[in-house]
């Protein structure tokens, strides 16, 4: 096919800020986690699909429930206001833990 121009799992494309390797980082709506440190203006591979154990604010989170990335403070939440819609949660995380597994939905 003479049109196709990738699976779309992973897109390169500018950091708008400094990113780590492995950090989430959003780039107007598309949210992925980078494949490798960039700086703020070079290019970043972001994975958008995929599984991966993410940042996330304090409180609970229930296996299944849908999950946000706040850009500010670049952590995961269930808070929809003001955050972006980014997957869901695979397994339930109590208060005082650091990380969420998170399943990307790179349809959105």
């Amino acid at each position: 096919m003479k049109n196709f121009v990738s699976a779309g799992s992973q897109l390169t494309l500018i950091a708008p800020y400094a990113v780590a390797s492995g950090a989430g980082c959003k780039i107007g709506a598309i949210f992925g986690v980078a494949n490798g440190a960039a700086a703020l203006g070079a290019e970043v591979v972001l994975s958008v699909a995929g599984v991966f154990d993410l940042p996330k604010a304090a409180g609970v989170i229930a296996a299944g429930a849908v999950v946000y990335w706040d850009d500010v403070a670049r952590l995961m939440t269930t808070t929809a206001a003001s955050n972006t819609k980014v997957g869901v949660a695979v397994e339930a995380v109590g208060t005082g833990a650091a990380l969420v597994k998170t399943r990307l939905n790179g349809s959105f």
